[in-house]
């Protein structure tokens, strides 16, 4: 089992977040990937995907959304997933890691854990403080979650 940790980041936000993932995740073997470089071939049955994006017009990136597109047509039955987004905290936002949630199990995926929000300051950050410790946390509860 593999972990792959599939982000877009526009002003590396969600790529500092994705990184952190992967590293939480020992022991278990983690890569956090640009959307670009990620092969839908890697994915095999019973790896844990997690892809990452910030909220761009409301959802997913474009280029998000297309990785998701092609992870459709049964690739992803098998596959444990879960989602995250980096947002500035408002009163409304969007919610890309909900989107990208119900896009994932619409396509096959199991998945483990409620999408997850990191904040950030301002429109293109930093991450606002305690984050990135809440990335560790999340991941740990991914961890468990793929070993209950």
């Amino acid at each position: 089992m593999k972990a792959h940790i599939v982000y877009d980041s526009a002003y590396g936000n969600t790529k500092e977040v994705a990184t952190t993932i992967a590293a939480s995740l020992d022991p278990l073997p983690a890569e956090a990937v640009p959307v670009g470089d990620f092969n839908p071939g890697d994915l095999a049955l019973s790896d844990l995907l997690v892809v990452g994006s910030p909220i761009n017009g409301w959802r997913p990136t474009p280029k998000i959304t297309e990785l998701l597109s092609a992870l459709g047509n049964g690739q992803l039955d098998g596959v444990r997933a879960a989602a995250f987004d980096t947002r500035v905290r408002l009163f409304i936002h969007g919610d890309a890691a909900r989107k990208i949630t119900e896009t994932l199990r619409a396509d096959g995926a199991h998945i483990i854990a409620k999408p997850m929000p990191f904040y950030v300051r301002g429109s293109e950050g930093p991450l606002r403080p305690g984050e990135l410790e809440k990335a560790t946390a999340w991941a740990k509860e991914l961890l468990a979650a793929l070993h209950p």
